[in-house]
């Protein structure tokens, strides 16, 4: 089959069974469960929304200074304003194609500060290790906090706990083994892979060596703490939510996370609505109200992301019109501004 067509198949089949499960959802739903989801939709606070969108403007800023960590060292200083369009134009990237904006941030960066793109998409590729690994964390402090309600989910579908924690621990042990294989092996495709993942390990060595990483640390906990709160205050927005604890709107955000990893911005095999809906509903909310929030914190991050995205387009040519776009080196040892 022609590689472009598998390219383009895997593109577009999960967007539309993501759009198709939606419209599967709303029209097998009852005309009073639509019109109930409409009425919270419509009787949402504007108030908790826009806040909510503020903090996930203030979060997209801090994670464009972040970056600014990374390329330090390399001996870059990319102007913020250059920085936080190209991280707004990833995002934008990522409604259509997942994980394309990374690609076109490095591409951006390479063209408006003229920084090389294997470097500047190294450093995006360390950002996201240093992402995943936050967001284990915050599943792991969900579990933790909702440790009876697993415990019950468990016992009620007659999984064992033990069975399914001594799966998990052998799945890591061949793990283990696996990479023994990769390391001694002198296979030239699995020799590629070896080195991709010794350069992402020495990208996270060069976290750690940075002389600013206190700062980088502190920005990376202000972007995932910006992350969760901006999804707590929406519970606000919608009828009902207001006594959600922490313990939920966690939860909500880990499945969240994951359906927007993995989907185009959200709409694919786990549209972002539905299943962060649905841990409302397994937490005894209403389907209606639940939804709502999905619908209200994704309609309206999606639509700030879209118009940030398609104005810093347009108006990163506009800004750095007229440069030489000779980036200047800096000493690494310089503290960045």
């Amino acid at each position: 089959m022609n590689p472009k067509l598998i390219k383009f198949l895997k593109i577009i089949l999960p967007f539309m069974l993501g759009v198709f499960l939606i419209w599967y959802f709303l029209s097998s739903a009852t005309p009073e469960y639509r019109t109930q989801l409409l009425q919270n939709i419509k009787n949402a606070d504007p108030i908790w929304v826009l806040i909510s969108l503020s903090l996930g403007i203030i979060s997209h800023l801090s994670r464009a200074y972040r970056w600014k960590f990374l390329l330090n060292p390399l001996g870059y200083n990319p102007k913020l304003y250059n920085s936080f369009m190209a991280v707004m134009v990833g995002y934008l990237a990522n409604l259509g194609v997942p994980r394309s904006g990374e690609v076109l941030r490095g591409f951006t960066a390479s063209t408006y500060e003229k920084i090389p793109f294997e470097k500047a998409f190294g450093t995006i590729v360390s950002e996201r290790i240093i992402d995943l690994i936050m967001l284990i964390l915050i599943t792991t402090m969900a579990g933790i906090i909702q440790t009876e309600y697993l415990l019950n989910f468990l016992e009620e579908k007659n999984i064992n706990p033990l069975l399914t924690l001594g799966i998990v621990l052998s799945l890591i042990f061949i793990g283990f083994l696996g990479l023994q294989v990769l390391k001694k092996s002198s296979n030239k495709w699995i020799v590629k892979i070896r080195d991709f993942g010794m350069g992402l390990l020495d990208g996270m060595k060069s976290i750690f060596s940075m002389k600013q990483k206190w700062a980088f640390l502190f920005h990376t906990i202000l972007i995932w703490f910006l992350y969760v709160l901006m999804f707590y205050v929406v519970k606000f927005a919608v009828p009902n939510l207001d006594n959600a604890s922490i313990g939920v709107i966690l939860v909500a955000f880990v499945v969240g996370s994951f359906s927007m990893s993995t989907t185009n911005g959200g709409i694919g095999i786990l549209p972002f609505p539905i299943v962060v809906g649905a841990v409302f509903v397994f937490f005894g909310f209403e389907k209606s109200n639940g939804e709502a929030f999905g619908w209200i914190l994704w309609g309206s991050q999606t639509a700030i992301n879209i118009i940030v995205g398609a104005l810093s387009f347009l108006f990163l040519p506009i800004l750095n019109r007229g440069k030489k776009h000779n980036q200047k080196k800096i000493n690494p040892l310089e503290t960045i501004d």
